[in-house]
Parts: structure tokens; C-alpha cells; sequence
């Protein structure tokens, strides 16, 4: 009966499902005994009475010294305990299994607890010296220049060692399809080379029994088989013959092969890391038998040429991946450099597109899409970042066949069909998008590949084609598969830039945490110098009462000693500015209390130049020895006097001595607060120097070492500790108006109040810009006063009309040398805030001739 099988009776698994490991049936040419592990024979072959003159139903349930020797027992049991220990066949050669018997070739493994036993006839000698022969063998493959001459190699001397008529090495792809990638054959039988066949042509068992054995052998197609008595043990099972080497064949194959005028066959497996890579597959026109010692050396050359393949393959891959490596320490190295490093993988769209090949890139950051290359228009690429969000976030995706998962990417295969895409981001779903175009190719297939279900010679099923002429198909809707290597790379790259996400949110942190540190300290610290310094003027007000006899004499002191305080404050922000004077510097600090007491503080000590750091970190802590003093110390009352001495040892390092006496009695303070923190504490933790403090009765006594490299001994004291000449201002006057701009009102009072004094016909006031220009054409002045910083404007507006109309001014600024003033009037004289009636004067004098 022929014809069609109904749809859905059959279909391609049925191959897949067929029991090929329990078929209970072996080839004829050998016999098989199976016994339990006390040697009684469970299963026997239906041909045992042939070469052991007993037959099968005889044996069964004896034990097997019955039938074989005491000597070949003993042989088979050592090969055996080789077999348990490697889970392997183990083979013994030439064995006199019994006085009537053959001699024979042996095969021993166990399949469960069951021993099975396998023999066939000896060749006799063999091949001559099989280890020399497959060192030669080894040695002309290894000798081979490159993949595909490595493979035909071979193949040439696999058909050498079996003697059949054709030797091909056949690669499975990822799809499961196989290809005949090298042929060696004898003239005039045509040739298989480049053909493809597909996956079901060696179903999803048979792969599998190739990786546990590596050899299987047909000695004759045509041969009827023997059958396995009896078929099921007394649990009902079958006898597993997956590693028996006589192991029958099944009748779909026997019918492929008898289709592809296949006599014998021998099929020899390469693996790869353990998995089926590919097969030796070996056809001869005639049955060809083999024995067992001639099909162990074939297997021998198939084991090492599966590891000279993969040391192959491994230099292949070594060399692409060793450009992958460069090219990634290259955009990790741009990245490591960059700023913002996800926004700069636009930039490294090039090398990106050398570390994985495509043919187009896309980038998605923060909603931002770069394209280039061959790639989907804006809208289609934007879908297919849509399509994306629906895939796991934490793993490199990839396919070759966009089309099938993402429809509306049919439209466009010719521009992207293959996609492999980085996720960098969770929040936002950022990608790297790599894009492959669709690679039309043709397929040259061993016959038609299909296999209509129809009823064949064994009912109705998948039949084996029948005609294996090269078959051509054109294939579309796929791009070039991505490799393993590729793979890899993507992965690599995306754990990277994972790693820099990390860094970067660890250091942005990191940065936020220390800024908040800072900026706590900072308050703490101005809270602490606007509390000393405003107990420092009330201080100075009170100790100026007893010294001045009317209301001016009262004002004046206390501004010039707020006027020096200001210049110690200036002391102390100089470190900008490079060494600076340490006798400057406490001279400074001091004139802010005594004014023209200077003696109460008597300085002995060499010219000596502190470094930056350690003159910014030493005046503060003179001054807070300073303020204190005048608080509660010698300098607190009209009495009491301080001994500052320094020197230089002979390391170099600054010895400072302060000394308090004649004060009031002293007492160690109850608590530390910030001022004894920072004189205790500031020069053995910033300077790594030594600071020691002494509450005697008689006075506070500090000494301080400060190291060498911090100080610099010098012979006279550089221009900037000098003082400037003096303008002359016996006679000068203002003849004129003058334009006060000032936004703070009770400075801008007293300001006009100086200059009022000193004969200015009018000072016209305003708070702003805008007011300043309309005061400045109304009633222009002979001269201007600008404070810099108005709050959210700056004065450089009037400041440039005072230019264009020639008339002089100058600035005036609470932010010292730090003042934001424009290099065009880097000429202009500025007051530097808290500026008192003297300083006015000598500026204006200056400015106005």
C-alpha cells in the first residue's frame, strides 16, 4: 500500500523517538552474552551455538565458565574492571575463548549491573605495528597549514586505515543540519562535498550515543539480524545496548543507507569539549568488515584528531579574540577618561563596531538614539528598542532572524536581520543595538531535505529519501549567525560598562558624601569664626571705652582695630599666593588687639617663609592663641604680655615657642571646644608635626614643631611683606560730586560720611545698576565707588560707562582677592571690605592725581 499518510500522523520527532538502543538485535557478525555480576548468563545471542558450540537457550541461566575457558574468564575479568573504572568498552585481542572456539577479538563493558561480552573473529596479526602506523597518521595531519587542509588530511588518512571507498568529515551546525566540510573518495563514485543534510537525518538519540561511544560500525547493510534471547530480563526490561559494538542497526537507517547505495558503514565521532562536533562518516559500496583491533586504532586517530581540532579551532579563536581584547581595552580605556562615560559611547560608535561586526550600530542613552551604519529608519529602530524592553534586562540578547520574534522587522531585512543587543541600563532600558543585514545564500542539500510521511516498506512514518542528487535552496529572512566569540564579547562588554555604571554611581556617592562633610564642616567652622568674631568686636568696643574721651576718639580706635582684624583675615586666605612670612603673619593676627601696644607681644626669630598649607593651617591657629589670649589671657587685661620665639633646628624643622605671662590666673578649660580642638590638634594632624599645650598658672605656654619641608629660612622678607609707600593726603579734597554704588545701606552711610569729610560737593547713593546709570547722566561725578557684588548683578555695566565717559573710580568688595573683576580692569585700585576713612582717602588720592 502507497500514498499519502494523513496530516498529523507523523511527523519529524518520530525519528527521535525510536528506541534504537533496545532494538534486541545484534549483526551477525560476532555473538553476545550477557551475565549478572556472579557471571550467570541472563542473555545470549541466537548465533552463540556457532562459535561456542552451545546454543543460546542452553546457556541461559548457567554460569558462563560453561561455555568459555578459565584462562579467557580470567582475561575478560581484568578488561572489566578497566570498564567499571572508565565507564568505558574495553577491548582484549586474540582470545582463545575455548578449545572449539575461534579465536577472538573481545569487547567487555558493563550496562548497568549487567556484564555484556561481545566477540568476533581475530584478523590474526593486524595492521603492522598499530602505534607506528597512527603516529604517522597523527603527524601528516599536524603537519597540515590551515583548517580546511587539516580536515581533508583527515579524511585521506582515515580512508587509508579502513580501506572504504569514502571518507567524509561531516560538521553539525547549531541548528542540528550537518555539512560534508572534507572528502576523500575513490575516482568515479561522484562526491558529497559541500552537501548539506538536515538535522533529522541523524536523530536527537543516535547524536547522543555517539558522544558516550565513539565508534559504530555496519559491517553489512544487507545482513539480517541476529536477535538477543531473550528479549526482556526477568523485570520485564530490555537489554540496553547503547555502547555494544554489534549493536543492530535500525531499519529507518538501513533504508537511508540502501537509498544512498551504502554496503558498510563506519562512523567515528569528534567532539569538542565533550559534545558532538561532527562525525568521520565512512561508506563502502560492499559490506567491509573490520576488526576490533583495526576499528580501535580508527577510533584512537578519532580521539586525537578531535583534540588537534579543538587546539585548531582554539588558535582561530585565540587571534580573533585577541583583537576583540584590544579593541576592548581601547574603549574601556576612552571610557575610563571620559566624563560622562555612557554618553560617550556615541563617540566610540567605531570602535564598538570593531569589537563586535555588524554592519549597523544603534545607541539608546537617557532617550537619546544614535544610529549608523546600515541600520532601520528612526521609527523602525525605536519599535525595535520597544521589542527590547520585553526581554530580560540582564542579558545580552541576540538572533539571526529578527523577522520571526519582531514582525514588523520583515519589512526591513535587507537593512537589519540579525540583532544582538547590550542592555547598559535598567533605568532607563538603555541598549547597544548591533545590527546584521539579511545574507541570501544558497543551500546545496543532499537530496531534498523534506520527508513526506507516507507508507513505506516499514508503515507509515517518515520515509528516507530516496534520491540524494545535490539539492539547491535559497534562504532567506537570516543574517550571518552570531558567533560564540561574539557572544562572548557582548557579554564582556556589557559586564564592563556595568562595572563603570557602578563606579560611577559609587563615586558620585562617594563625592556627595564627602561634600556634605565639607560643607557641615565648613558651617561649623564660619558658624565658629562669626561667634569669635563677633565676641572679638565686642571686645575690642569695651577694651577701647578706658582709651578714648569723646564719641570720634571712640570710633576711630575701634575701626582701626576691626581694620586689623581684616588684614589678619587676609593673612590667613594668602596661602594662594605661595610662601608667606611668619612674622607677617602674627604681627597681623596681634594688631587687631593692640593696635599700638604692639609691645605687650614680643617676637624673637630668624626671617622664615611658611609653605602655603602649613601658613594657611599655623595662622589659624595663632589666631585662635591670639583671640583666646584676649579673652581670657595675658592680653585680656592692661598687664599681662606675650613671648613669641621661633628658631631652626638642625633638621631644618620650625620650633615656636608662645609663652603668656603678667595675665590673670590660668586653669585648664573644663571642656574642649572647637578653638582648643584646632591648637591641640591642627598641626600634628594636617602638618604631621608636634603640638603641646601647658595651662600653668602663671600663663599658657604652647610649643609647636613644624617640619622642614613646610619652612624656608630667608635672608630678608620679599616685596609683598613690606609696606608701601604712603600716598601723600595732607591736602587732598574732593571737588565734586561722587557716585556711591552700594547695596548695603548702613556701609554705603558711613562710606558718605567719609567722603563728605573730605570735601565731595554731594554723594549721590544708589543700590543697582540700573539707578546707578541714571544717577551717572543726571549728575555726572568727578569720581565712582563700586561695590562689585550687588547681590544678583555686578557693577561692570557702570563701570564700563565710567570708562567711556573718562571719569576714575574704583571697586570696592567684601570677597578680598578673590573678587570676580574683569581682566580689562585688572588697573582699577580695590577696597577690600572692612575699609576704613584712611584706606578711602589713599585710594581715591591715587585714582584722581
Amino acid at each position: 500500500m502507497n500514498g499519502p499518510v494523513p496530516s498529523g500522523s507523523v511527523d519529524l520527532t518520530d525519528c527521535d523517538r525510536e528506541p534504537i538502543h533496545q532494538l534486541g538485535l545484534i549483526q551477525p557478525t560476532g555473538f553476545l552474552i550477557a551475565a549478572t555480576a556472579d557471571w550467570i548468563v541472563l542473555h545470549a545471542s541466537a548465533n552463540t551455538g556457532r562459535w561456542l558450540g552451545v546454543e543460546a537457550a542452553d546457556l541461559l541461566g548457567t554460569p558462563l565458565s560453561r561455555a568459555i575457558d578459565a584462562d579467557a574468564l580470567h582475561t575478560i575479568r581484568g578488561r572489566l574492571q578497566v570498564a567499571h573504572i572508565n565507564g568505558s568498552v574495553e577491548r582484549a585481542f586474540s582470545v582463545q575463548l575455548s578449545e572449539t572456539a575461534p579465536v577472538c577479538d573481545v569487547a567487555v563493558h558493563l550496562s548497568g549491573s549487567t556484564i555484556v561480552i561481545e566477540a568476533e573473529p581475530s584478523e590474526g596479526a593486524g595492521p603492522q605495528d598499530s602505534g607506528s602506523l597512527l603516529r604517522s597518521m597523527i603527524g601528516r595531519v599536524q603537519n597540515t597549514r590551515g583548517f580546511d587542509a587539516f580536515c581533508r588530511e583527515s579524511a585521506r588518512q582515515m580512508r587509508a586505515l579502513t580501506g572504504f571507498d569514502r571518507v567524509m568529515v561531516y560538521r553539525f551546525d547549531a541548528d542540528g543540519a550537518g555539512e560534508v566540510i572534507a572528502e576523500s573518495a575513490v575516482h568515479g563514485i561522484g562526491s558529497f562535498l559541500g552537501q548539506r543534510y538536515p538535522a533529522s537525518d541523524i536523530p536527537q538519540q543516535a547524536r547522543r550515543l555517539y558522544e558516550r561511544s565513539w565508534l559504530r560500525c555496519i559491517a553489512d547493510v544487507n545482513a539480517p539480524p541476529v536477535p538477543v534471547i531473550p528479549a526482556l530480563d526477568p523485570t520485564g526490561l530490555p537489554l540496553d545496548l547503547s555502547l555494544s559494538l554489534l549493536r543492530s542497526v535500525s531499519p529507518i537507517h538501513v533504508e537511508y543507507l540502501r537509498n544512498m547505495g551504502v554496503g558498510a558503514s563506519l562512523s567515528v565521532s569528534i567532539l569538542r569539549h565533550g559534545k558532538l562536533w561532527g562525525l568521520f562518516a565512512c561508506h563502502n559500496r560492499q559490506a567491509r568488515s573490520l576488526s576490533f583491533e583495526r576499528r580501535t586504532t580508527a577510533e584512537l586517530f578519532g580521539q586525537m584528531v578531535s583534540l588537534l581540532l579543538e587546539g585548531r579551532e582554539r588558535e582561530q579563536e585565540d587571534q580573533r579574540e585577541a583583537q576583540v581584547r584590544r579593541a576592548h581595552v581601547r574603549i574601556m580605556s576612552m571610557l575610563a577618561d571620559s566624563d560622562s562615560p555612557l554618553d560617550s559611547l556615541v563617540t566610540f560608535a567605531t570602535e564598538l563596531r570593531t569589537l563586535i561586526q555588524c554592519d549597523g550600530f544603534a545607541c539608546c542613552i537617557d532617550g537619546q538614539l544614535h544610529m549608523e551604519g546600515e541600520t532601520p529608519t528612526r521609527e523602525e529602530t525605536l519599535g525595535v528598542m520597544r521589542f527590547l524592553h520585553r526581554t530580560p534586562p540582564s542579558k545580552v540578547y541576540l538572533t539571526d532572524q529578527l523577522g520571526t520574534v519582531h514582525p514588523p522587522a520583515r519589512d526591513f531585512t535587507e537593512r537589519a536581520c540579525g540583532l544582538l543587543a547590550i542592555p547598559v541600563s535598567r533605568t532607563p532600558r538603555d541598549y547597544l543595538v548591533f545590527f546584521r543585514k539579511e545574507l541570501v545564500r544558497t543551500v546545496t542539500w543532499g537530496g531534498d531535505p523534506s520527508k513526506p510521511a507516507q507508507y513505506g516498506p516499514n508503515g507509515p512514518r517518515l520515509t528516507p529519501r530516496k534520491s540524494f542528487e545535490a539539492w539547491k535552496e535559497t534562504v532567506h529572512g537570516r543574517s550571518l549567525p552570531w558567533s560564540d566569540l561574539d557572544q562572548r564579547s557582548a557579554e564582556s562588554l556589557r559586564v564592563t560598562l556595568l562595572e563603570v555604571v557602578l563606579r560611577l554611581a559609587d563615586v558620585a556617592g562617594r563625592t556627595r558624601k564627602e561634600a556634605a562633610e565639607r560643607q557641615e564642616l565648613l558651617i561649623a567652622e564660619l558658624n565658629h569664626r562669626v561667634r569669635n568674631i563677633l565676641s572679638l568686636v565686642r571686645a575690642l568696643v569695651r577694651q577701647s571705652e578706658s582709651g578714648a574721651e569723646t564719641v570720634q576718639q571712640f570710633a576711630a580706635i575701634v575701626a582701626g582695630r576691626i581694620e586689623a582684624l581684616a588684614r589678619a583675615h587676609d593673612q590667613i586666605t594668602a596661602d594662594n599666593w605661595g610662601p608667606a612670612a611668619l612674622r607677617a603673619l602674627i604681627a597681623a593676627e596681634i594688631g587687631a588687639y593692640l593696635s599700638a601696644k604692639s609691645e605687650r607681644v614680643r617676637l624673637t626669630g630668624p626671617d622664615v617663609l611658611l609653605a602655603p598649607q602649613a601658613f594657611s593651617v599655623f595662622a589659624l591657629v595663632v589666631h585662635e592663641l591670639t583671640t583666646n589670649s584676649a579673652k581670657y589671657g595675658a592680653l585680656s587685661d592692661g598687664g599681662g604680655w606675650v613671648e613669641a620665639d621661633w628658631s631652626i633646628d638642625e633638621g631644618g624643622r620650625l620650633l615656636f615657642d608662645w609663652r603668656e605671662n603678667g595675665g590673670p590666673p590660668v586653669r585648664a578649660p573644663s571642656r574642649t571646644g572647637f578653638g582648643t580642638t584646632v591648637i591641640e590638634r591642627s598641626v600634628p594632624h594636617d602638618l604631621q608635626g608636634v603640638a603641646e599645650v601647658t595651662y600653668a598658672l602663671s600663663g599658657l605656654r604652647a610649643r609647636f614643631m613644624i617640619p622642614a619641608h613646610y619652612v624656608t629660612v630667608a635672608a630678608s622678607l620679599p616685596d609683598s611683606g613690606r609696606t608701601k609707600p604712603r600716598v601723600q593726603t595732607a591736602d587732598f579734597s574732593i571737588d565734586g560730586p561722587v557716585l556711591l554704588l552700594e547695596d548695603n545701606m548702613i556701609i554705603a552711610m558711613a562710606t558718605e560720611d567719609v567722603l563728605l569729610s573730605f570735601g565731595a560737593a554731594r554723594v549721590n547713593t544708589a543700590a543697582g545698576v540700573r539707578h546707578a546709570l541714571r544717577l551717572l547722566e543726571d549728575d555726572p561725578p568727578v569720581v565712582g565707588v563700586l561695590d562689585v557684588n550687588l547681590g544678583s548683578e555686578t557693577s561692570v555695566a557702570v563701570a564700563d560707562r565710567l570708562r567711556e565717559l573718562g571719569i576714575p573710580f574704583v571697586f570696592a568688595t567684601g570677597y578680598g582677592e578673590s573678587a570676580a573683576v574683569p581682566e580689562r580692569f585688572s588697573d582699577v585700585p580695590v577696597l577690600k571690605k572692612p575699609y576704613g576713612s584712611d584706606q578711602v582717602v589713599q585710594v581715591l588720592a591715587s585714582v584722581m592725581g
